[in-house]
């Protein structure tokens, strides 16, 4: 059975969606204001490998991503820039979802920007008036009054009882010192510009007109009312969310319905880097680009190797980035790409049935299961992996293996990759190698036994001038396109 650790009860717990054979699924997206440093993208990939983990253990998932395109940040910096909110918001979106496909994260079939959901946030505040929970204040804004939802603090394990009464705070995002009414909809500011909405609201004094725009908080759960209704199984995102945001949506949301909002709450780490907090002044918020530049030739092992680097490390645990493992983790995407190249050129020559290999494969399928179902603890699951293609190039050495026994292992390892995405399976596509380069290549391999090795160093320079590489190897050449 899948058990994993609850933010809200910090316990973990045996996993029992609402419904037995799906999963709704909410990962807390990107404030499209600038371009996504490596932290962000950290946790969005641990979000995308724990949606496959889902799906490879027999649930569908429904997983939404909202895109936070109305904020502080983003009006603020767009003015900066003199430009629209909208053009502004959709230049990074875009930006965003390249930096996705990079990553290989493609779990969230669906992306919704909050820009689109500014009547349905309107609706909810009107009925968190109607209800007491909400007040409009004396500068046209709307408060939530915490007072009135007594488990307010319960997932961010907040002592609520010194607290000023009426105190309040508008900005988005605030410490937890600030425990205090939050605004569901911010009066309007000369700074916001152009980006006002005008909101008809009934209030206990009559109707009122209120100009101004939504606060960050009652977005995502307008977004997950809007599509996945009043209950989610699972809402994940980064750990310093849990204050104020995801304790506001709780409060927001449950407030609204009278119901349970998330059944569980799942956090990923603090990203570090070099074992230092993230920041500007020390110069060491990476982008995705910055680690393109930083290798330059090796594009193509990058994306993997973060994701590598990913699986390496549990997910609500800390995440210490350092260019010395990016650059350990691309050498054990070079290994899994070898392992691949070996069983594509592999001419098996063993026709015996071994019972041995049956029973490898079914201890590891059920290890890597039960990796999966303790938290998804990937950490255990790629030494499953590992210790499952050692024995692989084990049995290529010793050309033990049959024909049914390679497919068998490919097909493994795709199920697992399902999960990881690391694997480049385009290595084991028939590729047409031009009929003049076969013909040095087999030139080489006489040059060679015959030791004539000028000739054959000779050959290898020719063939990758012709824009290919020749690799030695136990099975014979590889010939590759560069």
């Amino acid at each position: 059975m899948l058990s994993l650790y609850n933010t809200l009860s910090r316990k973990t717990e045996i996993f029992k969606p609402l419904d037995d054979e799906k999963v709704k699924f909410y990962g807390c997206g990107p404030t499209v204001y600038n371009y996504a440093h490596i932290g962000n993208l950290c946790c969005y990939t641990f979000e995308d490998i724990i949606i496959r983990s889902l799906e490879f253990l027999g649930y569908e998932v429904d997983a939404l991503m909202n895109l936070t395109d109305i904020d502080d940040k983003t009006i603020r910096d767009s003015q900066k820039e003199h430009t629209t909110l909208k053009a502004f918001t959709e230049h990074y979106t875009k930006l965003f979802f390249e930096d996705l496909t990079k990553l290989g994260i493609t779990s969230f079939k669906r992306h919704k920007p909050i820009s689109e959901l500014v009547p349905e946030m309107i609706g909810m505040t009107q009925k968190l008036i109607d209800t007491k929970h909400a007040y409009v204040s004396d500068d046209g804004s709307v408060y939530f009054d915490i007072k009135s939802f007594k488990k307010y603090g319960n997932l961010a394990h907040l002592d609520t009882k010194g607290m000023k009464a009426g105190a309040r705070v508008k900005q988005d995002e605030y410490e937890k010192e600030s425990v205090s009414d939050f605004a569901l909809w911010k009066s309007y500011d000369v700074a916001d510009g152009e980006n006002f909405w005008e909101a008809h609201f009934d209030t206990k004094e009559g109707p009122k007109t209120l100009k101004g725009r939504p606060g960050w908080h009652i977005e995502c759960s307008a977004c997950n009312l809007w599509w996945h209704g009043e209950q989610i199984d699972i809402h994940m995102g980064w750990v310093d969310l849990i204050f104020p945001h995801h304790q506001n949506e709780i409060a927001q949301t449950e407030a609204l319905t009278g119901k349970t909002f998330s059944t569980y709450w799942m956090h990923t780490g603090h990203l570090l880097v070099d074992g230092k907090k993230m920041s500007k002044s020390l110069g060491n918020v990476y982008r995705l680009q910055d680690l393109e530049n930083k290798f330059p030739n090796k594009k193509h092992l990058i994306y993997r190797a973060f994701r590598m680097m990913c699986l390496q490390n549990r997910y609500r645990e800390n995440f210490n980035f350092t260019f010395s493992r990016l650059e350990s983790a691309m050498t054990t995407i070079e290994n899994l790409d070898n392992t691949l190249k070996r069983l594509k050129s592999y001419i098996p020559r063993n026709t015996k049935v071994r019972r041995e290999f049956r029973d490898e494969l079914q201890a590891s399928v059920q290890s890597f299961v039960e990796s999966l179902e303790n938290d998804f603890d990937t950490v255990i699951a790629l030494t499953v992996v590992f210790d499952f293609i050692k024995n692989v190039h084990r049995d290529i050495d010793s050309d033990s293996l049959t024909t049914k026994e390679v497919s068998s292992v490919i097909e493994l390892l795709r199920s697992w990759d399902a999960v990881m995405g690391v694997f480049d399976w385009t290595i084991l596509e028939e590729k047409s190698v031009p009929e003049n380069v076969e013909k040095m290549a087999q030139e080489r391999q006489e040059a060679k036994k015959n030791k004539d090795f000028a000739r054959a160093d000779e050959l290898r320079q020719e063939i990758e001038k012709l824009g290919y590489t020749i690799t030695d190897s136990k099975d014979g050449p590889i010939i590759e396109k560069k």
